[in-house]
């Protein structure tokens, strides 16, 4: 079977990843992701309504979330799994339609009878569910809607998946919020008008990226309520010999539940990819035996996995195809999923982890030591704000650079290593997520003691960037797009659509994204929001540098 997707980096303009997807998904997976949104919208029909007469159900509500965390680029790629979560949809859609038609009892209405999502029920066998999923493709859509329509329903989508994934993380530590629920069925609802409009879409796209500044903003409560705030902090980057389990993911409650269960077994624990930021928060940092980070981004995975001489635990995305050298003892938690690989479940009981780790060789030896800073969350940026803008009014500090955002294979991102090495000395450069592998190990030195780089955590962590932004533009008395900032970002998959979609919505215009441009937008879409917002693409490190700073650097 053939399959069409083009909602990461790596696919192609126009023609999209259609016989075998570039991050490993195949076209089963591909289709029973497609089918599981159609799922997904069929639930948020249902509790939109009920939503609407005052009635929700937390479990309706996880299913939603899970059933979109599922489908981001990177996550789950097992067939079996990927059908347990279409019938647990079908399951909680029943759930959402008793719930508004008794809702509709109470009110003295009669509830409408729905079609389409709403109706649908998951054939027995999995060639009848691949059947159902054609009906519902993009390509299905593109051709009864036409592109842009569907492009900006992929926009409005990709939007609410990326946010979703920061709903699950927040909910798991107890942080949840039912009108942020509300407003995501009211939007998956909205994806299922059969004649949407343009402005209509725009708009849910703007809503989405409010919807996904408070989520981050709950997230942030989160993991600062259960683990305080991030602080400056020096982080190992090389090994030290001994058993060894390596974290990758983003998940911190996963990472905090493992160092309990490791704790006194002579087990040594490295964060990798996105957990880099674990280090900074005191309720992690004080395990003794988290004593490092050790690789980069998640596309390097495979060559690094291969070389840790120790158990590996894969938390949420990015996970790619492993290896037979390491496939067993390389385990998945949560919502991250390949086949084959063993599966912890939501009891969280790591003892197969930790049982590979003992089993495995670990590191002989020490590597040379090597560090380098992270933990410049707001509270760290924001208690020395006084000499951040004393030092701008004195002219020591000419502009602040953002580079960061997800990284990716595709070749191209070599920009970003060459940007900031050629950003000027008189230049703070601020940074998140992994697109940070790409430079966060060269010095940069500092400004009046302010370090140049200033790694502010995981790609969530925009909402401390764009706190600080506030924060700045507030002492400025200016707007933030009047504030010496330049925004130059990286984009691989649905997190970063709703962090953009976050930065549409706050009006901040000017962002330079790349390396290159969705093939999900359209030429008419990309014309809209070039208009609206003055994106751009990136073109040379010298180039916009010239243009951003005016003048020759």
């Amino acid at each position: 079977m053939s399959m069409f997707c083009f909602q990461c980096e790596q696919v192609s303009q126009g023609t999209g990843c259609n016989v075998f997807g570039n991050c490993g998904k195949d076209p089963k997976t591909a289709a029973l992701q497609d089918l599981l949104i159609e799922a997904t919208k069929g639930i948020a029909m249902y509790a939109h309504r009920a939503a609407e007469l005052g009635a929700r159900d937390p479990e309706v509500d996880r299913e939603m979330l899970e059933a979109l965390f599922a489908t981001v680029t990177n996550v789950d790629f097992d067939p079996a799994r990927l059908q347990l979560h279409l019938h647990r949809a079908a399951e909680k859609k029943r759930v959402a339609r008793a719930m508004y038609e008794d809702a509709c009892r109470r009110a003295g209405r009669s509830p409408e009878v729905l079609a389409g999502a709403a109706a649908w029920e998951p054939a027995d066998s999995l060639d009848g569910l691949l059947a159902q999923a054609e009906k519902v493709s993009i390509v299905t859509r593109q051709q009864a809607l036409g592109p842009d329509l569907c492009s900006l329903q992929e926009i409005v989508l990709y939007g609410l998946k990326g946010a979703a994934a920061y709903a699950d993380h927040a909910r798991v530590l107890g942080r949840e919020d039912p009108s942020l629920y509300a407003t995501f069925h009211a939007a998956l609802n909205a994806l299922t008008d059969p004649a949407p409009t343009v402005d209509g879409l725009l708009g849910w796209a703007l809503k989405t990226g409010e919807l996904n500044l408070k989520v981050m903003e709950l997230l942030d409560a989160a993991n600062t309520g259960a683990y305080g705030h991030p602080e400056p902090t020096t982080v190992r980057v090389t090994p030290r010999k001994g058993k060894a389990i390596l974290v990758s993911g983003h998940d911190l409650r996963d990472l905090e539940l493992l160092l309990r269960q490791t704790e006194g077994k002579g087990i040594n624990v490295y964060t990798h990819g996105e957990m880099l930021p674990c280090h900074a928060y005191p309720g992690l940092k004080k395990y003794k035996h988290l004593v490092g980070n050790y690789g980069g981004a998640w596309q390097d995975q495979r060559k690094e996995f291969d070389a840790f001489p120790g158990a590996i635990l894969m938390t949420t995305n990015c996970i790619q195809k492993p290896k037979e050298t390491y496939s067993a003892r390389l385990f998945t938690t949560g919502l991250v999923a390949w086949p084959g690989v063993r599966h912890i479940g939501d009891d969280k009981d790591f003892s197969p982890v930790i049982e590979a780790a003992l089993a495995a060789p670990g590191f002989t030896e020490d590597g040379p030591e090597q560090n380098i800073l992270v933990g410049f969350g707001r509270n760290a940026v924001m208690s020395v704000a006084d000499k951040v803008i004393e030092a701008v009014k004195a002219g020591a500090i000419r502009r602040f650079f953002l580079v960061g955002g997800c990284d990716g294979a595709k070749p191209g991102r070599n920009y970003y290593t060459d940007f900031v090495q050629k950003v000027p000395q008189d230049c703070v450069i601020l940074t998140l997520a992994c697109g940070k592998y790409r430079f966060n190990k060269l010095d940069f030195g500092s400004i009046g003691g302010i370090p140049r780089l200033l790694d502010i955590g995981q790609c969530n962590d925009a909402y401390s960037a764009i706190q600080i932004a506030v924060a700045l533009a507030k002492a400025f008395n200016c707007g933030v797009n009047d504030l010496p900032l330049s925004m130059v970002l990286s984009w691989y998959e649905q997190k970063a659509v709703a962090i953009l979609l976050t930065l549409l919505h706050l009006g901040v215009k000017n962002i330079r994204l790349g390396p290159s441009l969705p093939a999900f937008i359209t030429p008419n879409v990309l014309k809209v929001l070039v208009d609206t917002f003055q994106i751009a693409p990136i073109t040379t490190p010298e180039q916009d540098l010239k243009q951003i700073l005016g003048q020759a650097v």
